[in-house]
């Protein structure tokens, strides 16, 4: 499976998006980053009951966000095409990042990044990664991870 066809995606700027100057609003990038996460897993083959708790399921392994942070380079407007690049990269057993590189109109935009903890549920306490997350970083490192936007 080729790598670009889960670790680029894009969207576009919606109103919704926008605040009352007619820009992106800031707390849009961060949710954009984990709704490219989802998508990238999904278009992996990862569902989202194998690593997100469902109704009635409760994965054992958590994987809560404990650092992120987002840079902006230029506006984004209602209408503007724009280009996800996720770059993920495992930290060690039990912790990976991933570094969102957003494009529009061949520009550079913005740059966001967000730090993974896999943790056991019940105990809270630190775990190895789980295996479909494991499966996805192996994945993404092959052949040096997605050819730029």
């Amino acid at each position: 499976m080729d790598p670009n066809s889960w670790l680029q995606l894009c969207r576009k700027v919606r109103f919704g998006d926008t605040d009352a100057a007619g820009v992106m609003h800031f707390h849009q990038l961060l949710r954009w980053c984990h709704e490219a996460y989802e998508e990238s897993l999904e278009r992996f083959g990862i569902g989202a009951d194998e690593l997100f708790p469902t109704p009635g399921k409760t994965p054992p392994i958590a994987l809560p966000i404990v650092h992120c942070r987002a840079d902006f380079r230029r506006p984004l407007g209602c209408g503007d095409p724009l280009a996800i690049q996720l770059e993920p990269q495992r930290l060690d057993p039990g912790c990976f990042q991933i570094r969102y590189l957003f494009r529009s109109a061949n520009q550079e935009v913005a740059e966001a990044l967000s730090r993974h903890l896999a943790i056991e549920v019940a105990s809270r306490r630190r775990c190895a990664l789980p295996e479909p997350i494991a499966r996805w970083l192996e994945a993404s490192s092959i052949g040096g991870g997605p050819r730029p936007l």
